[in-house]
């Protein structure tokens, strides 16, 4: 599910199962990330989808990268690996303008 900034915060705040996901590059991520974020690079393919797995999939996962193209994919394949609660920040780290902390 897509969610714009504004949302994606708003329903963050008032979720106690959330999870923060990145899905950038390392590199990216050294740029700074939202702060608790995880970082799971969906570039590694199958590394991706294998750490994927092992989280817990009652969670809820708030997920972005740097434009929201990579995230809103994460966010397929999360379904479809039964997650029901992954959320896709649009426009990414490009459009985000809240808080951002050093990994």
């Amino acid at each position: 599910m897509n969610l714009t900034q504004e949302d994606w915060i708003a329903q963050l705040e008032a979720d106690d199962n959330a999870v923060i996901l990145d899905v950038r590059t390392e590199d990216e991520c050294d740029e700074g990330i939202i702060p608790n974020a995880i970082n799971i690079d969906i570039h590694k393919g199958q590394g991706f989808i294998s750490e994927i797995e092992e989280l817990d999939k009652s969670k809820n996962y708030y997920v972005y990268c740097r434009s929201g193209a990579r995230s809103a994919k994460a966010c397929e394949i999360m379904n479809e690996l039964g997650f029901e609660n992954a959320y896709n920040l649009l426009g990414g780290m490009l459009d985000w303008d809240g808080e951002v902390v050093a990994p």
